[in-house]
């Protein structure tokens, strides 16, 4: 069994409190869960209203698959709008 970790730092730049922050988030939490049944979650900066944590996990049989499902999420991530990637890490384990 193989399992793909990704986390991802995001800048919110637009919201201006939580609850703009939750709507960027759960939409685009929605969007990879839907694209790539994949397990996400905001792992850090909850409290913050301009950044946060999304870690993504996934498991698989195949570690070219898990590599390339994490690459084509981060793609997600980056065209999204209303959020900047700031800086990501994966771990193929």
């Amino acid at each position: 069994m193989v399992v793909g970790v990704l986390q991802m730092r995001l800048m919110l730049r637009d919201a201006r409190s939580l609850k703009d922050k939750r709507r960027v988030v759960r939409s685009l939490r929605d969007r990879i869960r839907n694209r790539f049944n994949v397990s996400v979650a905001e792992v850090d900066g909850l409290d913050r209203r301009q950044q946060t944590v999304l870690g993504v996990a996934m498991a698989t049989n195949d570690r070219i698959f898990a590599d390339q499902v994490l690459a084509k999420i981060v793609d997600l991530v980056r065209a999204a709008p209303g959020a900047d990637l700031v800086d990501y890490e994966t771990e193929i384990l």
